[in-house]
């Protein structure tokens, strides 16, 4: 962990706990109040609502009793019962019913035998649903259960229902049963109905009844209780009873009540908690400011010589602190001496390869000097072609250890004077190969694999060992192949002379696009002579292309 985030840590974490603990108790505390203001709250609209259904109950029961005198309604109820089944008195009763129902504003009536059993009925419909307008219609009343006072469901929809006997001479005739569409529009606050526990209406908007039943499935049914719907949590108290399995209980948001008070107080908190912020990240800014910057100057400097892949001295002000300074002079004596054991290796380096290069040429006075001759040739060709320093250099180095693979081939083969057969240049055709294994043994030198094993590969595919044509091989090993065969056809071999530069470069662009990559052959060839000839003009040869080709392959 860096110094400044461990001070700063240091300072704000303590605070920062004690922030939080403080507003978690605050916050439950003011959960806590709401919680019991809602309940009182709920309870006293449970009283209110429950006082002014029971006036209201009151009032409809003398009401019912006034409607129940009607002389017209208990003629028509004897003639009914009188005349069981027959339409015409059924018609009478409901148009009777009809006039009483227009007349009082009811939606729903009903006359029952005194057994209970239905006897004609009326309900309020909907004629064009556009304008509003409906009408009391009669009703079948065979489908219908017998209507107790209560709520009641009659072709879905429901209604809340009274009841008053119908007495004539003392004695009971049937009744009437007189009700309105059920509004949920009469509870100021959010409620749902129940019909046996189930949820069958509810004012409470955006919430599936599926999710309200699992919840208020665990209440009691006259019992407050604290329920979770739409990720909130909710109060619900029972209002008031039906009877017949119906019941109302109100619903009441907790967080949406507490919101407005805990939204003020995370503001609150939120601001003191920024406050608090900014004066621990200025404290332990100003206490660690010191012991940070130069051990960031001394990371950053390690970070650049990373990415260079060089580790140079330490430059700057020595730091005041005692640790730091000896720090950076150690750092500082480890540079240097890496510096120097590294021009050193690579000394011993370049030593080595040009020694080998030197050693692989010395077993033939034919190919003496041959590897270095490459080699410059070749670091001409690719920093013509504007490769980059670090490319050249590659290649130069892979020139030079071009023929290393030779070392496993026979001197009986490698110096047999006059033309190979083929199954001694089949031998030769290894070396590649052999070179190939020699530098995987050696990692410094991975990087020359290609230009050894691929330096014999056609532009046309013909070559060895892998047939490979065209870019597919590298361009180290096709620069090195041009300048291979260019030199292999201007010197001497035990069994032949070496040709005219004129003659090797005719050579060269007549194999453009076959043996040679085009592009190499059109640099290389438009090199002036004296850069490719350092020696006196040699005699040309009067050999046919096969002679070349076989010095390019030894």
């Amino acid at each position: 962990m860096r110094f400044r985030t461990r001070a700063f840590l240091i300072c704000f974490v303590p605070f920062a706990g004690l922030l939080a603990c403080s507003f978690w108790m605050i916050q439950r505390f003011v959960q806590s109040t709401v919680r019991d203001g809602l309940h009182t709250s709920l309870r006293q609209n449970q009283r209110a609502i429950a006082d002014i259904h029971a006036k209201g109950d009151l009032q409809n029961s003398r009401f019912l009793k006034v409607v129940g005198e009607n002389p017209a309604l208990k003629a028509g109820m004897q003639l009914l019962l009188s005349n069981s089944g027959s339409k015409a008195a059924q018609r009478t009763v409901e148009d009777q019913l009809r006039e009483l129902g227009e007349h009082m504003g009811f939606d729903f009536l009903l006359v029952s035998a005194p057994n209970g059993k239905p006897l004609a009925g009326v309900v309020r419909e909907s004629v064009n649903g556009a304008d509003g307008h409906s009408q009391l219609v009669p009703m079948n009343t065979a489908a219908l259960e017998r209507a107790n006072a209560g709520l009641l469901d009659v072709g879905g929809r429901t209604f809340q229902v009274a009841s008053v006997p119908v007495d004539e001479n003392d004695e009971n005739i049937g009744f009437l049963s007189v009700g309105e569409y059920f509004d949920f529009a009469q509870f100021a606050t959010p409620a749902v109905l129940l019909h046996n526990g189930s949820v069958v209406e509810s004012n409470v908007r955006n919430i599936p009844y599926s999710a309200m039943n699992a919840a208020l499935g665990a209440c009691d049914v006259q019992l407050e209780c604290e329920v979770r719907l739409d990720g909130n949590n909710w109060i619900s108290v029972p209002m008031q009873s039906f009877g017949a399995g119906y019941l109302v209980r109100s619903l009441e948001n907790i967080d949406d009540v507490a919101a407005p008070t805990q939204s003020k107080l995370h503001n609150l908190f939120l601001t003191v908690a920024l406050i608090s912020v900014l004066l621990a990240f200025l404290c332990s800014i100003a206490s660690s400011r010191s012991i940070v910057k130069p051990i960031a100057a001394v990371v950053s400097h390690l970070r650049n010589a990373a990415q260079s892949g060089t580790l140079p001295e330490f430059v700057g002000r020595p730091s005041s602190i005692l640790e730091i300074r000896e720090l950076t002079e150690s750092y500082n004596r480890a540079a240097l001496s890496v510096r120097v054991a590294g021009q050193d290796l690579e000394g011993a380096y370049l030593e080595f390869v040009g020694s080998l290069a030197n050693a692989l040429d010395a077993r033939d006075q034919y190919t003496a000097g041959h590897s270095n001759r490459v080699s410059e040739l070749a670091c001409a060709t690719a920093s013509a072609m504007k490769l980059a320093p670090g490319h050249v250099e590659r290649i130069r180095i892979g020139a030079l250890l071009h023929d290393m693979g030779k070392i496993g081939i026979s001197d009986s083969v490698l110096q047999k004077p006059g033309r190979l057969t083929e199954e001694e240049f089949n031998i030769v055709k290894q070396h590649p190969v052999i070179g190939r294994r020699i530098l995987e043994g050696v990692q410094g030198l991975a990087p020359f694999i290609p230009a050894v094993e691929l330096h014999h590969e056609n532009w046309d595919g013909t070559g060895y060992p892998k047939g490979q044509s065209g870019t597919e091989t590298p361009i180290d090993a096709r620069i090195i192949h041009v300048a291979d065969a260019y030199d292999a056809m201007t010197t001497n071999r035990s069994y032949r002379s070496g040709m005219s530069h004129e003659k090797a470069i005719s050579i060269l662009k007549e194999n453009s696009g076959t043996q040679f990559d085009p592009w190499i052959v059109d640099v290389f060839t438009s090199f002036p002579r004296e850069v490719l000839t350092r020696q006196p003009e040699m005699q040309e040869s009067g050999g046919s292309l096969e002679e070349p080709a076989l010095a390019v392959a030894g």
